[in-house]
């Protein structure tokens, strides 16, 4: 089987990337690898000082429903980070692709 990665684009409110990253990395990233994803980036943007990007990577499709739920279900989303995080986004976008490139490799990270 092969891994499933979402490539993500956000987009902050104007001058709210930094503060965004900060509880991102110290937050919500230790949290999804503790759920067996795998985060790649933050990637900033160059072109807009708004704009970041990161994958997101799972080890297959079936997978995906699951491991997400577990997160945007569990209580530090819930309680903390949804109310912290959703105000300060401005966009976001998601493409699915799958990993033929091995980039997420074997096991949370």
């Amino acid at each position: 089987m092969t891994a499933i990665i979402e490539m993500r684009t956000y987009k902050t409110r104007p001058g709210k990337r930094s503060e965004f990253l900060e509880i991102f990395t110290s937050r919500s990233v230790p949290a999804h690898r503790e759920i067996g994803m795998k985060v790649i980036g933050p990637f900033l943007s160059i072109e807009d000082p708004d704009t970041f990007f990161f994958m997101r990577g799972f080890p297959d499709l079936a997978s995906r429903e699951p491991m997400k739920s577990k997160f945007y279900d569990g209580e530090l989303w819930k309680d903390e980070l949804e109310s912290l995080l959703m105000p300060m986004l401005e966009s976001w976008q998601v493409v699915l692709v799958e990993d033929t490139c091995g980039l997420m490799g074997e096991g949370p990270g």
